[in-house]
């Protein structure tokens, strides 16, 4: 990458912002449009938010002690300093937006959002072309043939 460049990937938006917009959009539209809720019942649907939240925000947790371990940024809009391939980045190369889904979910289930949950789908497509899909070609034209060897051997959501 030359000197001249940008030293970071140019993502459409902070991730948690892209994650919080769309789950809030869904639950505001469930409210104004009186769209059915998830339903069943609340003591089950809770454990089951529960449950999604805790492992979304463990998996997170874990992705960033990695970062921090090689002494890298976790930001996207940040320089990446390191190429992290060890702990979470063993099975995924975005467990942190794995993690987001996953609390994401959880939210939804929580406030009884069908249209919150459906909007999980459309959240990743904006996260995967607009966050991930950059980040692929700034770490590939910042780190090269190692970026590129792991890129093969790992894959991008699980």
């Amino acid at each position: 990458m030359s000197e001249t460049s940008r030293d970071h990937p140019g993502v459409v938006a902070p991730p948690p912002l892209i994650y919080l917009s769309f789950l809030l959009a869904g639950w505001g539209l469930g409210r104004l449009v009186d769209l059915p809720e998830i339903g069943g019942e609340r003591s089950l649907r809770l454990i089951a938010a529960f449950v999604l939240i805790v492992f979304g925000l463990g998996l997170d947790l874990w992705s960033i002690g990695a970062f921090r371990k090689r002494g890298t940024a976790v930001q996207p809009w940040k320089p990446s300093t390191a190429l992290v391939a060890e702990g979470p980045y063993r099975f995924s190369r975005n467990p942190i937006y794995v993690g987001f889904a996953l609390t994401y979910a959880g939210l939804a289930l929580a406030l009884n959002s069908w249209p919150a949950l459906a909007l999980l789908v459309p959240c990743l497509i904006v996260v995967d072309r607009g966050v991930i899909a950059r980040e692929e070609r700034y770490l590939s034209a910042k780190f090269g043939a190692p970026y590129d060897a792991y890129r093969a051997r790992v894959r991008r959501w699980l």
